[in-house]
């Protein structure tokens, strides 16, 4: 595989393609960063061809039309809205020769849609954001925005991104991993494990999936009989459980850009406790819109602490892009990082845009920054 960073012809324009939507639970999520990153790419810079992923693992060339991929009166849009039944499948180039994409409908020849020069893969969850999609691109020769196969991976599994955490040193809270076999196999042994945790760390709990995002499938637990069902509501997400005990203190939030001398921490956020929700979930965050503070209200040395820690999770995941990293100031004055999102929520209301505006950097500067880091950037092992 080439070692060279690979770059369009200068007789046309960077074709980008933006592969959105895909099979996780995150899928709605995914099409309404879409939308907002194909209303900021600027057409006059770049050519755009927006690919769907149906929830069923179809992969379709769909309406460039970033009006129709919004929350509208909470209702979530998919893909499917935007491609007609039976049409085509895509199909994304694996010979690091060609990047030439193709389209092909049932008894048609198959269309040739043109060279791709980089992917922006704007899917949250598995099968997009876990290092899958990025295995592919690698395999093809294709270069894409944000991390790597191995810090997506990390990225999405909680258990091993603390322990990543732990190995370079950063302040993790206290956690337990209830693994799919003994979920299954011994549930009364993995139930005993967790009250135990309980009683050292306390209620209430957190039961999350270990591999999923956008706090889907989380409960939190403030009693024993409570427990069970919210095992099964994260296992619906993921077989995989991690059980996390309450932080006691303010919720922050701080993004990291790739520039090309390194990468940089935004200012940070704070998500103040929403009322009308018992923690920062998922309508709190898309439905109903919950907002935070950027700035967050925070000491000089307080800020430069956590745009360190996060600059340093960034380094220790090795990861590419972009990276929100969010943490907890405890009451006792110290950060406690909680988890990374390699390819955080992007709508011009989410917080990883919105910290960067803040810091100077607009949102079509940021997709641009985006795109520019990974046309610079080499395929292959790095």
């Amino acid at each position: 595989m080439s070692s060279e960073s690979s770059s369009p012809s200068p007789a046309r324009k960077p074709r980008v393609a933006v592969v959105f939507g895909g099979r996780s639970s995150e899928h709605a999520i995914s099409v309404v960063t879409a939308g907002a990153v194909l209303r900021a790419i600027d057409r006059s810079r770049y050519e755009v061809l927006p690919i769907g992923i149906t929830t069923d693992g179809r992969w379709a060339l769909t309406a460039d039309a970033p009006e129709r991929m919004a929350i509208t009166e909470r209702k979530l849009p998919s893909v499917e809205q935007l491609t007609e039944p039976g049409e085509g499948a895509v199909v994304l180039p694996v010979d690091p020769g060609s990047r030439e994409v193709v389209y092909s409908e049932p008894g048609a020849v198959p269309k040739v849609l043109g060279e791709v020069d980089v992917v922006f893969p704007v899917l949250h969850g598995p099968y997009g954001e876990d290092g899958t999609l990025q295995g592919m691109l690698e395999l093809s020769g294709v270069p894409y925005v944000g991390a790597g196969v191995l810090a997506s991976a990390v990225g999405m599994d909680k258990e091993y991104m603390k322990r990543v955490f732990t190995g370079f040193g950063l302040p993790v809270g206290p956690y337990e991993v209830v693994r799919p076999r003994e979920w299954e196999q011994d549930p009364s042994a993995a139930r005993k494990r967790i009250v135990d945790f309980a009683a050292e760390h306390g209620w209430p709990l957190f039961i999350k999936p270990a591999r999923a995002g956008s706090s889907m499938g989380i409960t939190k637990v403030d009693r024993l009989e409570d427990l069970e069902a919210a095992v099964e509501e994260a296992r619906r997400h993921d077989p995989k459980v991690i059980v996390e005990s309450l932080l006691r203190g303010r919720e922050i939030e701080c993004g990291v850009l790739e520039f090309e001398d390194g990468p940089r921490a935004s200012v940070p956020a704070e998500i103040p406790p929403v009322e009308s929700h018992d923690f920062y979930d998922f309508e709190a965050k898309y439905i109903d819109s919950a907002a935070g503070l950027v700035p967050a209200p925070l000491t000089e040395e307080q800020t430069a602490r956590v745009q360190e820690l996060a600059v340093r999770a960034f380094d220790a995941v090795s990861c590419e892009g972009l990276v929100r990293a969010d943490f907890f100031l405890q009451d006792d004055g110290e950060f406690v990082i909680n988890e990374i999102n390699t390819m955080p929520g992007f709508t011009p209301i989410s917080m990883y845009p919105r910290m960067w505006q803040e810091s100077g950097v607009s949102y079509a500067e940021l997709v641009d920054r985006l795109i520019q880091a990974a046309l610079r950037r080499p395929t292959g092992l790095r």
